[in-house]
């Protein structure tokens, strides 16, 4: 067997005996040099199995006394439809109203922002051309939900009211609706969902831990010619949001 799966084994063992009822909310667990002596393994095996627990939110660590098990994080659902994009107004209020819950978000947007080459090619520009480049932090309740790295050609904005897009007599509106008022019409959006682990910085924003589960979305929008319109690097604390693909079924 690897090296590697040793932790990850003894990870999901000691998973099932949480899941059992073993020990409950609020038990504290055996030491980690009893486990690593139960388990036959070495305590950085152990120790790697926990803090695996400790990042999906079934333990929870307390200094200098021990590792306990933790009362499970409320995790909901994000859903992720194109029918959302195209009922006005902004898509992610909408999904937060149906969570019983007000969306909200912070952003700031910076014009002239050369493309960098991976951006650029998502977008189909050339490395440097121009964009704006705007930063989000959605909120739900004032609590963080997830991140936004956006991406827009100023080819496409310049010289119109909603080249900012918070800022306009479309602030808030969303891509597909901004974009819809200067005559380009937002016809695909693609999204390549990736597991991925919280930076400092992520986890700064979206109060986690560094190392906490994230989904990585990179989602572009395509205009009715298959132009890419706008990219962005979209960040979701994978403890507390899973997310879910409506897709529309329509008959011939």
């Amino acid at each position: 067997m690897p090296r590697e799966t040793h932790y990850l084994q003894m990870a999901d063992e000691l998973r099932a005996r949480i899941k059992a009822g073993e020990w409950a909310v609020g038990d504290k667990l055996p030491s980690r040099a009893r486990l690593a002596a139960e388990y036959g393994v070495g305590h950085n095996v152990a120790q790697r199995a926990m803090e695996r627990l400790i990042i999906e939110g079934l333990l929870e660590g307390r200094a200098g006394s021990g590792t306990y098990v933790r009362r499970p994080r409320e995790r909901l659902r994000m859903v992720r439809s194109r029918h959302r994009e195209q009922r006005g107004g902004s898509p992610f209020r909408a999904d937060m109203r149906e969570q019983g819950k007000a969306g909200s978000w912070e952003s700031h947007s910076t014009a002239r922002v050369p493309a960098p080459e991976s951006i650029a090619e998502r977008l189909a520009i050339a490395a440097g051309d121009l964009c704006v480049h705007t930063r989000y932090e959605f909120l739900a309740d004032g609590q963080p939900v997830h991140l936004s790295d956006s991406w827009e050609p100023m080819a496409i904005t310049a010289g119109t009211p909603v080249v900012l897009p918070e800022m306009g007599p479309y602030a808030g509106a969303g891509v597909v609706e901004r974009m819809r008022s200067i005559g380009v019409d937002i016809d695909v959006a693609v999204e390549v969902p990736r597991p991925g682990r919280a930076t400092q910085e992520q986890a700064n924003l979206l109060g986690i831990s560094v190392g906490d589960l994230i989904m990585l979305i990179e989602r572009t929008y395509y205009d009715t010619q298959g132009r890419p319109v706008e990219t962005a690097d979209i960040t979701v604390a994978d403890v507390r949001w899973e997310i879910a693909y409506e897709i529309g079924m329509h008959r011939d």
